[in-house]
This record gives C-alpha cells, sequence and structure tokens, in this order.
C-alpha cells in the first residue's frame, strides 16, 4: 500500500510539472515579426521589444527576391541584344533589295518619258470616286515592345472612325498577330489576315499584293490605304498612313529613298539615316522597238512596284518594333538594377537590425545574470 502511494504521488507531481501554468510551458500567438522570448528574458526593459519588420519577416525572402530581380535583368539583357541584332538583319534586307527598287523606278521613269504624250489607260494609275476604302494596317506579333502595337491600333481606329464619318465604307486587311486579336474581337470587317514575321521576305509580300490588286482591280474597294510605322531612329518611331493604290506616276519618279544603318558610339547603339537621290529616269532611243507596247510593260512594272512598297513597309515596321523592342527592354533592365539596389539596402538593413537585437539580448542576459 505503501509502494502504491508514492507511486501515485509521483506520478501527480510529474503530470502537474507539465500542466499548462504560468511557470510551465505556455501557449502564445506572436504576431508577424515579433520574437519568442524566453522566460529570463522577460525583464522590463525587454517584454516589449520587437525585432525590425521586413517584407515578410524574414530576411530570406529578401534576399530570394534580390536573386530574381537579377536574373529578370540578365533576361531582358539578352533580349535587347537579340533584338539588336535583329536590327542589323533588317539593315541588311533594306540594303539588299535597294538596287532592284532602283532599276525600277529608273526605267519607269524612262517609260512613263517615251509615253508622255499618249493617254494612259492604266487601272492601277486611274483615279475613281472613293466609295470604299481598304485599310491594310501593319502591326506586331509579339508584346513586350512599349506602345509599338497600341499606337498603331490607335491611329487605325481614328481612320475607320474618320471614314465612317464621311460615309465611306471601309474594311481591313490586318498584317500582325496582335492587330488581328484586337480588331477580331471588336467585329471590325475584316478581309484577310496576315503574320508580320520577324524576317519579311518577297513570298510574304506577294500574298499581300496580290490580296491588294485583287480587291482593287475587282471594284470591290476604290482606294488601299497603308497604315505602318516608319523607322525614325531607335528612340523614336512614326505611325504613318499613305494611299498605296491607286498609283501616282509623279510620286513613282520623283519620289527618293532612304536607308538606315545601326552604328555604336560610346557603347550605346545608334541608327544613321541616308537619304538617297532619285533614281535618274532610263534614256530609250527614239528608234528603240518595243516587242510589247510600253503601256503594257508599265502595266507590268506597277505589280512589281507594289511588291517592292509592301516588302519595305513590312521591313521598316518590323525594324520599328525591334527598337521599341530594344528600348523597353533597356528600361525594364533600368528599372530591375534600381530595384536590386533599394532590396539590397532592405536585406542590409534587417541583417544589420537582427545583429543589434541578437548582442542587445546577449547584453541584458549577461546583465541579469550580474
Amino acid at each position: 500500500m505503501k509502494f502504491t502511494a508514492l507511486v501515485a504521488t509521483g506520478l501527480l507531481a510529474t503530470a502537474s510539472a507539465f500542466s499548462p501554468s504560468s511557470a510551465g510551458f505556455t501557449t502564445q500567438t506572436y504576431g508577424v515579426g515579433e520574437r519568442t522570448v524566453g522566460p529570463m528574458q522577460q525583464g522590463t526593459a525587454h517584454s516589449q521589444r520587437r525585432a525590425t519588420i521586413v517584407m515578410d519577416g524574414k530576411a530570406n525572402a529578401i534576399r530570394d527576391r534580390i536573386s530574381t530581380v537579377k536574373n529578370t535583368k540578365k533576361i531582358t539583357m539578352a533580349m535587347k541584344l537579340v533584338a539588336a541584332a535583329k536590327v542589323r538583319r533588317a539593315q541588311d534586307a533594306v540594303l539588299a533589295t535597294r538596287p532592284f527598287s532602283e532599276t525600277l523606278q529608273s526605267v519607269f521613269g524612262g517609260l512613263i518619258g517615251r509615253v508622255s504624250g499618249e493617254a494612259l489607260d492604266l487601272p492601277l494609275l486611274t483615279q475613281r470616286e472613293v466609295n470604299k476604302v481598304t485599310l491594310v494596317v501593319i502591326t506586331g506579333d509579339r508584346g513586350l515592345c512599349g506602345g509599338y502595337n497600341s499606337f498603331m491600333i490607335k491611329k487605325a481606329e481614328t481612320r475607320f472612325a474618320e471614314l465612317k464619318e464621311q460615309g465611306i465604307e471601309c474594311d481591313m486587311v490586318l498584317i500582325g498577330k496582335k492587330g488581328v486579336t484586337y480588331f477580331t474581337r471588336r467585329n471590325y470587317p475584316i478581309r484577310k489576315t496576315f503574320e508580320t514575321g520577324q524576317n519579311p521576305d518577297s513570298k510574304q509580300a506577294l500574298a499581300i499584293s496580290e490580296e491588294i490588286l485583287n480587291t482593287f482591280l475587282s471594284g470591290e474597294s476604290d482606294a488601299i490605304e497603308l497604315l505602318y510605322t516608319k523607322f525614325v531612329s531607335l528612340i523614336n518611331s512614326a505611325p504613318s498612313a499613305r494611299t498605296l493604290v491607286p498609283f501616282s506616276a509623279s510620286e513613282i519618279t520623283q519620289k527618293g529613298d532612304e536607308v538606315f544603318a545601326l552604328t555604336s558610339s560610346g557603347g550605346k547603339f545608334d541608327v544613321e539615316r541616308e537619304e538617297l537621290e532619285v533614281a535618274e529616269p532610263q534614256e530609250f532611243p527614239n528608234d528603240m522597238i518595243f516587242e510589247q507596247d510600253p503601256v503594257q510593260i508599265i502595266n507590268s512594272i506597277l505589280p512589281l512596284y507594289l511588291n517592292g512598297q509592301i516588302l519595305r513597309t513590312l521591313q521598316e515596321s518590323v525594324a520599328s518594333e525591334l527598337a521599341a523592342r530594344m528600348q523597353s527592354m533597356q528600361a525594364a533592365s533600368d528599372n530591375a538594377g534600381d530595384l536590386e539596389k533599394r532590396l539590397s539596402q532592405q536585406y542590409n538593413r534587417a541583417r544589420q537590425a537582427a545583429v543589434t537585437g541578437e548582442i542587445l539580448e546577449i547584453v541584458a542576459g549577461a546583465a541579469a545574470l550580474e
């Protein structure tokens, strides 16, 4: 019996030692950034002290975010360099098509001079009453290029509204996924759609020019207007509009051209533009006999000229998109660098506050033992 009483007394003492009390284990909920204070440190000076609250209370979270921002900066810088390389490729493509454009302009000027006294009955040069207009709108296939796509879309919407106010019917030929997605969702009248791509070629331009010619020659549209982005510099692109069809003979023979070259100066990219003279009309001797009538030759040259103009505007629009992407990625990289700097300061302050708090705890503990 004595043994049983001793065992019961021991169990009760053990249970009381682990029972919830102010001197035993306690359950307490701490807020974000608070530190658990042990029984030996519950002095008057430290009972109300809290650690510095930084973000979610963990310096590791800031460190992880710094690492993420650094990786993002690397990606944006890489995208900028890729865009610069593609601008160089677009520049080479423009220079490669320049000899053909010059020859075509020269031959056309010479033929116009040869038949200047005759009445030209060419459908592509005939102005007619405008009852319906087709807008050819060139946008990009991708985003991350600043306001490039939005500026072009706004200009197309404005022009569409102007034509409607004048009582002129209007439909669209859309080039570029961004424009296709935007105008399709808003139920605009769309005749046909194409993709822009990153490297326009003559095959792509031929498909677009054939659609434009069929639309105009069949009488479905009385004028074709082209809306594209003119490449001015790496920091400036201008949404532009021009009447593509019908052509103006004087514009073809008197309009000059310009080419651009991507350069680097002081570690920064730059663009040099060069105005080119109008190609001199080719001289045909008076006794030259043409196998075909000169008017028929001009009628055959005009589709080639249209194809060249479409290809040139596609190349210029792609160059504008790439330049806008370069600037956008440069701005993103600069913002990432600024954010990384601010986060590093926050991380260092949090780490210094934690070290200072630990030193104060050690000093307070040593003072309590004295």
